[in-house]
């Protein structure tokens, strides 16, 4: 058993919470759906939520398997759970909350990052998985500091810079205190930026250059509302341009205006859909113009949660194995803004493939 402890008991949290008890349910023979059905010598069946963390008043101090269906959470039940006899514990609210999502979270302030220690401690968590608000920075490292203390492995899964952490500070805490660290910001199993990637990666393989490309994303859900404030994307948008651009060997895109990626709007109807535009326009043989356009419509949760137990598990596997501080080979896969970049999504699989590899 993988014991999982989660920060931001969201959304994408409900969608994983419930994909491990789906996929414990149809037995060990079922595997669709799944990027990696086998990770190291572990299944999706393996992992187990032992700790919890919330700011809302909705969830704190509920049982887990009842706080993922509480507002203003909306994705769909996909299995009934049983009682988990996991409640959730009150975190620190830091800069997790932003102004305009106050009476959608309707945060409690008594949490703190001593209980967070606590509760992973006594909980004996193995890995603590990321899954605050886009723009939670301080609470972010908070949170990791907490992972340290407590002697537990991380996973960042938003774009906060920890495992690529440009000032090298938490790449080296993690690395002394002998645990491994994932991250930052997770890719959807079949995502916008992953498919955005995919096209830039085509025109390069086929000598096409890329001269201009955006992507414009919205969605219902709570995640997309948080985003509605600019301030909270500074880190998102760095992160999810830099996923694309590194498949672009012209680096004048972005100091020239070239390229806008990031979340649009907010669109209440979508619930969970998130909806992708993508535009690339490039030029090939003798000058001859290329245009791409297309939509990407996905279940965002899903996208997100079939990644995180691919993650979690790599990053078990890393305990195992006693590797310790960033997971290039892991990161590189499975996230926008890793501590190494791949020079295509190809190579990145084999890294993390080679990795896994008992």
């Amino acid at each position: 058993m993988i014991k999982v402890a989660i920060a931001g008991l969201g959304n994408c949290a409900s969608m994983l919470v419930q994909g491990i008890e789906f996929y414990r349910s149809k037995g060990p023979e079922y595997t669709e759906g799944l990027i990696t059905p086998v990770v190291g010598k572990y299944r999706v069946s393996d992992l187990e939520v032992v700790a919890a963390f919330d700011v809302s008043e909705n969830k704190v101090g509920k049982d887990v398997s009842e706080a993922i269906f509480e507002s203003p959470n909306i994705t769909r039940k996909i299995v009934e759970l049983k009682k988990k006899g996991v409640k959730v514990v009150a975190g620190p609210v830091l800069d997790g909350v932003a102004p305009h999502m106050i009476d959608a979270f309707k945060p409690v302030r008594n949490g703190t990052v001593d209980a967070v220690v606590e509760e992973l401690k006594r909980s004996e968590a193995e890995v603590l998985v990321n899954l605050l608000p886009v723009g939670s920075e301080e609470a972010t490292r908070a949170y990791a500091k907490a992972a340290l203390q407590a002697g537990v492995a991380f996973v960042n899964a938003i774009p906060v810079f920890i495992a690529s952490d440009p000032k090298g500070e938490f790449p080296r805490m993690f690395k002394e205190r002998g645990l491994p660290v994932a991250g930052d910001d997770i890719k959807g199993q079949i995502g916008a930026t992953i498919a955005h990637r995919a096209i830039t990666s085509l025109f390069r393989m086929r000598g096409v250059t890329v001269d201009e490309t955006y992507q414009l994303n919205v969605g219902g859900n709570t995640d997309f509302l948080n985003m509605k404030t600019e301030e909270r994307l500074i880190s998102k948008r760095i992160s999810k341009t830099k996923a694309v651009t590194s498949t672009i060997e012209d680096d004048t895109l972005e100091s020239e205006g070239r390229i806008r990626i990031g979340p649009s709007d907010f669109v209440p109807f979508l619930g969970n859909t998130k909806v992708a535009y993508i535009y690339v326009k490039g030029e090939g043989f003798a000058g001859a113009p290329v245009k791409v356009e297309m939509s990407l419509e996905v279940d965002d949760k899903a996208n997100a949660a079939a990644v995180l137990v691919d993650v979690i598990r790599a990053v078990k596997v890393a305990l195992d194995k006693g590797v310790t501080g960033p997971l290039d080979k892991v990161s590189a896969f499975y996230f926008k803004h890793p501590p190494k970049q791949a020079p295509n999504d190809e190579e990145a699989q084999a890294w993390f493939r080679s990795f896994i590899e008992v």
